[in-house]
């Protein structure tokens, strides 16, 4: 009697050591790729923050005729202002042109927690609609 030798399937494991090392290339290219994705997209939390701050006191300016800080134009504190998803903070400094009217506001968001290690850093926006940083960088545009 002649016995016939069957053939187990499965994996070898040179062939899972060769799988496992595509993967771990691909991951080491895809992971750079998706962090800098997601500060483009946690930026728009900062600018929506700015915009909002900038719309608030170009109300307030409409009917006082001067820039006030961030609890008199509709904020919880006069100091800071979080955004929504809480990645930025945002500040108001109003300037004096002359010494009757507070008559210019620059608004600085700060990034914090995961979004600290973006390149564009802090952004900020003025009175006069001069946002800044305007550079592009591998993340995209900051503004």
């Amino acid at each position: 009697m002649i016995r016939i030798r069957q053939r187990t399937s499965g994996f070898t494991l040179i062939e899972l050591m060769i799988t496992l090392g595509v993967v771990a290339i691909l991951a080491a290219i895809a992971f750079p790729q998706y962090s800098r994705y997601g500060f483009r997209a946690r930026r728009a939390d900062g600018q929506k923050l700015l915009m909002a701050i900038a719309n608030a006191e170009e109300r307030y300016y409409a009917q006082q005729n001067k820039y006030a800080d961030l609890k008199t134009i509709g904020f919880s504190t006069t100091t800071t202002a979080t955004s929504d998803s809480g990645y930025y903070t945002a500040t108001v400094t109003v300037s004096d042109v002359n010494k009757f009217a507070a008559q210019a506001f620059l608004a600085t968001a700060v990034p914090g927690g995961a979004q600290q290690k973006d390149v564009c850093a802090n952004l900020t926006l003025t009175n006069t609609g001069v946002k800044a940083p305007l550079n592009i960088t591998s993340n995209g545009s900051c503004w």
